[in-house]
């Protein structure tokens, strides 16, 4: 099984702290050290990177961002991620324009998504995303 992390739990895994310990973020760290397929997207390294950032964390993000391989939305994933948020929306669910094209990404490569974002949860009912859940 192959995942994706979106930026709310990659956010929470890099704390500097390091004491958010909420099952996404336990199931990250999991697959990153048992060596199980996690992937990512350009789209969640820039929201992780925006902002005014100390250099010692946004290098501690792009060098975690060096081991993953990245998919990159094709012409047809925006034409899918805007099909999903119609269909979420004909349902009454709100999906932001980056949140839907990180699910049509993890549905078009068979990816399973780690989230700790509640409206992936709503939008799973009503499309064919797949969310981790403990």
């Amino acid at each position: 099984m192959a995942l994706m992390g979106d930026t709310s739990v990659w956010s929470l895994a890099l704390r500097r702290d390091g004491s958010v310990e909420n099952l996404e973020v336990q199931a990250l760290r999991a697959a990153l050290v048992g060596g199980e397929d996690v992937v990512s997207t350009g789209l969640v390294l820039h929201e992780l990177l925006r902002g005014s950032l100390p250099e010692r964390t946004r290098n501690a993000i792009t060098a975690a961002f060096e081991l993953l391989t990245l998919v990159e939305p094709s012409r047809e994933d925006y034409v899918g991620a805007a099909d999903l948020s119609n269909t979420c929306r004909a349902a009454g669910v709100q999906l932001a324009t980056v949140d839907s094209l990180i699910a049509q990404l993890c549905i078009a490569h068979d990816l399973v998504l780690l989230t700790t974002d509640a409206d992936f949860r709503h939008a799973s009912r009503h499309i064919p995303l797949r969310v981790w859940s403990s």
